[in-house]
């Protein structure tokens, strides 16, 4: 299984004018079953749009303001740390945030997220069924809203016993990009500077969860790992955006290592040039490994140089 994800991998992530001189006959005999996968998905899609476009399916919309952090393609774009950003600075403000998250892979980033945010007033939902996670927490703690003229489906008891710290101001819905049964206030899409759209092809053939057309929808795009690519791989990647949405602001965010954590104690921090003249061994878990990578030799290198 690990071997043919690597094969989808790789060919996701090589333009189809290199397949044949790049990849290898057993690579190239998958691409006609993923083509036609890759169709199906498409048109599954553009049903999916039109059925909400149409009302047949019905966005549901929430109490409080959501903000959505998504990505058109898979993994690595830097979604977990934006949410974290976003829900801290909302709990900074005095306004209590839910985080609503799916919950992939045993709900790892669900888990790291409610490590990162102990201490403050951030709740966190893990469900599928997203809409469901946030009725059940808005009736728990209750809301606090600015929105003057919403028909509140939720019950409203709860929100004239509770304390301000307790009821829920916002949500933020994590990898919610595709999520279109939630309506949201901002979408923010973010992408992975290092490989933004690969071979531009849609699932499984490619890494593209929805055509490059989807970035209309943006409200802000976010490019991720923007110091590890040079300035020519940042303007073509804005020059793509802008054909497709000219009032988009972007913005650029990067991954800068502070501190190391100790396994046996995760509340104490350790400096970086700890692993000074030692043989370091590198596990990665994140969806794209490549800017850990890159990451951790910026760290040796700063090592060698204090």
């Amino acid at each position: 299984m690990d071997m043919v994800r690597r094969t989808v991998k790789q060919i996701a992530y090589t333009p189809p004018s290199l397949w044949l001189s790049t990849l290898s006959a057993s690579q190239l005999s998958l691409i006609p079953l993923l083509s036609l996968a890759a169709s199906l998905y498409s048109v599954a899609l553009r049903l999916r749009h039109q059925l909400y476009r149409f009302n047949i399916l019905h966005k549901h919309r929430l109490p409080v303001p959501v903000i959505t952090v998504g990505n058109l393609t898979w993994g690595g774009n830097g979604k977990t740390p934006m949410v974290e950003f976003l829900a801290r600075s909302f709990a900074e403000d005095g306004i209590t945030p839910l985080i609503l998250s799916r919950g992939y892979g045993g709900a790892d980033e669900a888990r790291m997220l409610q490590r990162q945010l102990q201490g403050t007033s951030v709740k966190i939902g893990v469900g599928a069924n997203r809409v469901a996670t946030a009725a059940r927490f808005i009736e728990q703690y209750g809301f606090s809203s600015s929105y003057a003229s919403f028909q509140k489906p939720f019950p409203e008891g709860k929100t004239e016993i509770l304390s301000n710290t307790d009821q829920i101001g916002a949500a933020i819905l994590d990898d919610g990009m595709q999520h279109l049964s939630m309506w949201r206030d901002l979408e923010i899409v973010m992408v992975n500077a290092l490989m933004p759209w690969g071979n531009r092809q849609l699932l499984p053939l490619g890494p593209l969860r929805e055509p490059l057309t989807a970035l209309s929808r943006a409200d802000i795009l976010v490019i991720h790992h923007s110091n590890l690519v040079q300035d020519k791989d940042i303007d073509a990647i804005e020059s793509t955006v802008q054909k497709l949405n000219k009032s988009v602001p972007i913005f650029f965010t990067i991954m800068a290592p502070i501190h190391f954590i100790s396994c046996q104690d995760v509340s104490r921090k350790v400096s970086l040039s700890a692993v000074e003249n030692m043989t370091v061994l590198c596990l990665s878990g994140i969806g794209f490994a490549d800017s850990f990578v890159r990451s951790i030799e910026r760290v040796l290198l700063l090592c060698c140089s204090i």
